[in-house]
């Protein structure tokens, strides 16, 4: 499993450049990255190295974070790759929350991240179908 950083920034002008910045400034890289835009605010979703480190920064910067344990897979990069990992995770009942790509990676397969709450159950029932499960220093070393 994988600690993810989720951010939550009211629609103010700059905040983002903000809380980049403030990593940055602290040598914290962005590994991976997704941001969700609702009404009233936006979610900044992020991998880093070291997300105990980041999280106390971007508290520190002044805003509200949380971590969340997600996995990442990595999935064929062809027409219907996402789909059989999908379609597994759906006959065993297993719900998605949210999940994003990301595009480091030196294979040929694209590396997506998932949020599901039976997060135990859907490593296992992945790996036991042949897909393989990333390690969080897997992700930070592509």
């Amino acid at each position: 499993m994988i600690k993810q950083i989720s951010v939550f920034i009211e629609n103010v002008k700059d905040d983002l450049e903000k809380i980049t910045n403030a990593l940055g400034e602290n040598g914290i890289d962005l590994v991976s990255l997704s941001i969700a835009d609702t009404v009233n605010q936006r979610i900044m979703r992020c991998i880093v190295e070291d997300s105990d480190k980041a999280l106390k920064v971007i508290k520190q910067a002044g805003f509200t974070a949380k971590t969340t344990e997600v996995f990442a897979v990595e999935v064929p990069d062809r027409p219907g790759g996402l789909a059989e990992v999908l379609g597994v995770l759906g006959h065993e009942g297993i719900e998605i929350e949210y999940l994003y790509s990301f595009v480091r990676s030196k294979t040929n397969n694209a590396l997506i991240v998932f949020r599901v709450e039976e997060i135990e159950r859907a490593i296992g029932v992945l790996k036991d179908s042949g897909v393989r499960i990333l390690s969080g220093e897997e992700v930070c070393r592509i």
